[in-house]
């Protein structure tokens, strides 16, 4: 593997976590394992090709697991590995900077949608 040269710290976390889907993703993922249908259903505008990509460089990356179960039909399922536990607190201040930014454009959270995350922010 080549040696890789970073200008700040940061550039190493975004390479892992950076882009629209990925943060996403992982916070979903902090309430427990999730099938990749339940991923679907809870970000409905992400595509499928999209999904399993964020999903496989996470997976590369050491961030999240993927359990297969040996049954038929097959069931998969993703859950934050203990590497990908450590960051948490990062993804708790991105959601708590969030719902602070939405309150002060909009006054309240009420753009956000009704789902399991973020019905514990209102």
């Amino acid at each position: 593997m080549k040696e890789k040269k970073y200008n700040i710290s940061v550039e190493a976390t975004l390479e892992v976590i950076g882009g629209k889907w990925k943060c996403v993703i992982l916070c979903h993922l902090t309430h427990g394992k999730k099938r990749t249908s339940e991923l679907k259903r809870l970000m409905p505008d992400i595509t499928q090709k999209m999904l399993t990509q964020q999903l496989r460089e996470l997976e590369d990356d050491g961030i999240i697991n993927r359990i297969v179960y040996n049954q038929i039909p097959p069931k998969v399922e993703y859950e934050l590995s203990k590497y990908g536990k450590s960051l948490q607190g990062i993804l708790d201040s991105l959601c708590a900077w969030g719902a602070n930014h939405i309150t002060r454009v909009y006054g309240d959270l009420s753009v956000l949608d009704d789902n399991v995350l973020n019905d514990k922010l209102k």
